[in-house]
């Protein structure tokens, strides 16, 4: 068994990256960015209000009303909050900017904590997120950090926002970025940073392809697989 974890700012292709990854090597892959987003939209859809003082709100509704799960069908990744997949309905910019606010709340991380380690005590994965490798998965097997320019991972996710209908600009896309960045940078629960004994893989200039296959030799070369 081997557990993988990939870190990295918004934008900078890590999901993608992993799933493709975790496809190649016939891992799980687990998208714990999603399990945020599915508290942010519960919150949401609930009308609690998403913000630092109101987290009281927010941890009482997500421990006594959310059922949130993960279900694997041929190696992707469902989202089910409450019997519901809302793996589309949570990719919004909306949804993006809450679950940025919801993810720097101590009892939210407390709250999933347990899940994304009991995936990885029972199954081979490659698991993507803001603190995998510095909090969720400390011992990981292999760690690596996937970064970009943040022009590069702005441009990337308003191609993607953009080929799923969604109204936005550049430049909205852009200043979004930023603001994560540094919301994620900031925080004081799990900070985003790059894990000591981290690799370090800049997509700047590096096509899906190639970045996908350096990922999987390294990960076949460290994990001998």
């Amino acid at each position: 068994m081997i557990n993988v974890a990939i870190d990295g700012p918004v934008g900078a292709g890590k999901s993608t990256v992993a799933r493709e990854c975790a496809k190649r090597l016939g891992i799980i892959y687990v998208d714990t960015g999603a399990l945020y987003r599915s508290c942010a939209l519960f919150c949401i859809k609930n009308n609690v209000e998403i913000s630092a003082g109101n987290e009281t709100a927010i941890s009482a509704l997500l421990n006594d009303k959310l059922d949130l799960s993960i279900k694997i069908e041929d190696g992707t990744q469902h989202v089910m909050v409450n019997g519901e997949d809302v793996s589309e309905l949570i990719r919004t910019p909306e949804i993006s900017m809450a679950a940025s606010t919801v993810s720097a709340l101590p009892s939210v991380r407390a709250f999933l904590l347990e899940m994304q380690r009991s995936i990885a005590a029972k199954e081979s994965v490659i698991m993507d997120g803001r603190d995998i490798g510095t909090v969720i998965l400390p011992n990981a097997d292999i760690k690596i950090f996937i970064t970009a320019k943040p022009e590069i991972r702005a441009k990337r996710r308003y191609d993607e926002l953009v080929s799923k209908g969604v109204e936005v600009t550049l430049g909205e896309v852009l200043v979004d970025v930023n603001r994560r960045d540094y919301n994620d940078t900031h925080r004081k629960e799990a900070p985003l940073k790059q894990a000591p004994d981290a690799i370090m893989i800049d997509t700047s200039e590096l096509s899906f392809e190639e970045t996908v296959c350096g990922v999987v030799d390294l990960i076949r070369d460290l994990g001998k697989l």
